[in-house]
């Protein structure tokens, strides 16, 4: 699914994304380095796996929305 970066701590690799519909769901440094990503900035589209729905759900990889 598709998301919008919304925070990012560099120092733990932590933040959270905002769904299309607006939910913000954060993301732990496991589903950031699976990604692949050195820096993620607020405002960039990313694309987001993850299991379960509503609020359990867990983000388990963020990387960048390519087109």
């Amino acid at each position: 699914m598709q998301a919008t970066s919304y925070t990012y701590d560099p120092h733990t690799r932590c933040g959270s994304v905002l769904l299309d519909d607006g939910t913000p769901v954060e993301f732990d440094a496991a589903a950031f380095d699976a990604g692949g990503l050195l820096l993620l900035r607020p405002g960039q589209r990313v694309r987001v796996e993850g299991e379960g729905e509503g609020a359990a759900l867990r983000i388990s990889l963020v990387t960048l929305q390519t087109f």
